[in-house]
């Protein structure tokens, strides 16, 4: 069975960063994508940043140079890191993940706050 565990969710101020990570683990034969998604209540759940297995990058408008995803294949980890975050930044984040474990699922975490308030 496969997991996504993110971390590195909190408050930050206006202008502010931060990183968060998220560690796939379990029985992964292959991972053929990863992304950041975010939801807001009342909302549906949005595509902020995504990485293929190729290297195909795709980030979300409102995100574009603001945001960076990055992955480290060895730990089977995706990255995003945001900066100058904008208080409609203020969401819960998603990991997910396109993994191949005898068959291709598609898989998400359980979510990280993100608060940006001055």
């Amino acid at each position: 069975q496969v997991q996504l565990v993110e971390s590195g969710g909190g408050l930050v101020h206006p202008g502010g960063s931060l990183t968060l990570s998220c560690a796939a683990s379990g029985t992964i034969f292959r991972i053929r994508s990863m992304a950041w998604y975010r939801q807001v209540p009342g909302k549906e759940r949005e595509l902020v940043a995504s990485e293929t297995s190729s290297g195909r990058i795709k980030y979300e408008d409102s995100v574009k140079g603001r945001f960076s995803i990055s992955s480290d294949s060895a730990k089977n980890t995706v990255y995003l890191r945001m900066n100058s975050l904008k208080p409609e930044d203020t969401a819960v984040y998603y990991c997910y993940a396109e993994v191949y474990d005898g068959e291709w699922d598609e898989h998400w975490g359980q979510g990280t706050q993100v608060l940006v308030s001055s």
